[in-house]
């Protein structure tokens, strides 16, 4: 297999998909995260209910004679400019498992803020996994597909599969959840980044002991009360890092109706559980206009 130089660019907008594939990357949310343990090589072993967002960035791909890689949307400055994207990894990745050339041309429209905890990198790698793979009629066994994903990134297999599932071990064991309902969501970011590996490091005390969540949730508030038995085990490290979490939890949580205000992975995002959109559009209004330089979006969970 040839190696293809990847052309990167940067466009103020998005553009059509022409004769290719679109597919969605959704904000990953994590309702909640435990930390069980740590393996001898250093990752730490988790647990957790990952639910998927209406909110996402974009993944355009097209034919083309070579590998290049464009970017546009809201947050396309804040990426490395320095760094591989985990995007052009990810084509690369599938094109020598199917030994054929990457060559695409590939749009990534960044619409969710960087370093986030949302798994936008993930998602946009996995959404790559799915257009190119319609793209060049590529078909891999689900193992090997799963494997590759896991290559890419810890939380990669699970934004392939975008439902929502039970995570353990570092990512890469997904079992489905239970039956989750719509859920009205808000989602606030300071619009700082934080380095995963930073909050991790951050972490302190004891492990949590694995627990099992398999209850019918019928509605929101069965949901949020669900959670409440539960917790961020990354959220102490993170609020030392970033201070902004206490005033976004604060936020978030004192907003009428809200539910449960919680960190997402490890943050910087918080998100607020309400059981009706409209009360989360009120409270994504007011908090806008109260902290105008935050990202503040009203928007929904899927519930498969």
């Amino acid at each position: 297999m040839r190696t293809s130089p990847v052309a990167v660019s940067v466009e103020p907008s998005p553009t059509a998909a022409g004769a290719g594939f679109r597919v969605d990357a959704p904000a990953k949310v994590n309702l909640f995260l435990h930390v069980t343990g740590r393996r001898g090589d250093g990752y730490h072993e988790l647990e957790g209910l990952v639910a998927f967002a209406a909110i996402c960035d974009r993944i355009e791909v097209r034919p083309a004679e070579r590998l290049e890689f464009e970017t546009g949307g809201p947050f396309a400055a804040k990426l490395d400019p320095r760094a591989e994207n985990l995007a052009v990894r990810a084509a690369r990745a599938l094109a020598e498992a199917a030994g054929i050339a990457p060559d695409a041309r590939i749009r990534l429209h960044k619409a969710l803020p960087v370093a986030a905890g949302l798994g936008g990198g993930s998602a946009d790698a996995a959404a790559v996994l799915r257009a190119l793979a319609a793209l060049w009629d590529v078909t891999l066994p689900g193992d090997a597909l799963a494997a590759l994903a896991l290559r890419l990134g810890a939380d990669v297999p699970v934004c392939l599969a975008a439902r929502p599932s039970m995570v353990r071990g570092i990512g890469e064991r997904i079992d489905a959840a239970p039956a989750l309902p719509t859920a009205p969501i808000l989602l606030v970011n300071p619009a700082v980044p934080l380095a995963t590996a930073a909050v991790f490091a951050a972490r302190e005390g004891p492990f949590s002991k694995p627990r099992r969540f398999d209850a019918a949730l019928p509605d929101v508030p069965a949901l949020a009360a669900a959670l409440s038995e539960t917790g961020n085990d990354l959220a102490p490290g993170a609020r030392r890092l970033c201070p902004d979490i206490d005033a976004m939890l604060e936020a978030i949580g004192t907003s009428p109706s809200c539910l449960l205000a919680r960190l997402t992975g490890s943050g910087p995002t918080c998100f607020g559980l309400f059981p009706a959109q409209d009360h989360a559009d009120r409270a994504a209004a007011r908090i806008a206009a109260a902290r105008p330089r935050w990202w503040v979006r009203s928007t929904r969970l899927h519930p498969s």
